[in-house]
């Protein structure tokens, strides 16, 4: 698994991979089409390095060979379609990633894997933004940012309280959304210019800094 300092590009590639084998695997031989459409989106979803503004409907359909009304049918839109097979990719992403690192404290271990995350959301910024604004329509208990949230509970594993532990992530996942999703006015109102790893990274530090702060605060 990648550490902070490594780009999660190949393994974002590597869930890309393993998704599809597994979809191809489940289709069986007379080939659904729903289930085919869905694999030929993530094959051009990887194509194209998840600008997904490239992928056109009746490319998927070409491809998939199916009828491009059958997109709609069984989706009701391109949008639709590609959304959902984002949301499992990014699912698969927060799934299966893990810290290897060794760390000395807790809060190191945090900030270490918000990093990541953080820079996983700029390197990746198409699919990131689909995450995030679906999960904003439909946030349920197993939506992507949960899971994150659920991810970084991890990293705290002495500091934090257990009754503070979930409204720290959810205030941690959240405050790096917003940033994410407004990086222009952030770069305005704040001066973090996040297409500098560096500026990320400071604002990370910062981020769980206060948020250990108040946390300290509030417990005593």
């Amino acid at each position: 698994m990648p550490t902070a300092t490594e780009s999660l590009f190949p393994f974002f590639h590597k869930i890309l991979l393993l998704d599809k084998i597994e979809q191809f695997i489940a289709i069986p031989f007379s080939r659904n089409g729903k289930k085919w459409s869905k694999l030929v989106t993530t094959e051009l979803i990887e194509k194209h390095n998840g600008n997904i503004k490239d992928i056109t409907a009746r490319m998927i359909a070409t491809k998939a060979d199916v009828g491009l009304g059958l997109i709609n049918y069984h989706f009701g839109s391109k949008e639709k379609l590609i959304t959902e097979c984002v949301q499992r990719i990014i699912g698969k992403v927060v799934t299966e990633f893990q810290m290897t690192n060794q760390y000395e404290t807790d809060k190191e271990r945090l900030m270490d894997c918000a990093t990541n995350v953080f820079n996983f959301l700029f390197e990746h910024s198409a699919i990131s933004r689909i995450s995030i604004l679906g999960d904003l329509q439909n946030y349920t208990e197993n939506c992507n940012s949960v899971l994150t949230q659920r991810g970084f509970s991890l990293s705290l594993r002495n500091d934090i309280s257990n009754e503070d532990k979930s409204m720290f992530v959810f205030i941690l996942t959240v405050a790096m959304q917003a940033a994410f999703l407004g990086s222009e006015t952030i770069k305005q109102l704040l001066g973090y210019d996040f297409t500098k790893t560096e500026d990320r990274a400071t604002y990370i530090n910062k981020l769980v800094g206060i948020l250990y702060k108040g946390t300290v605060q509030i417990d005593e």
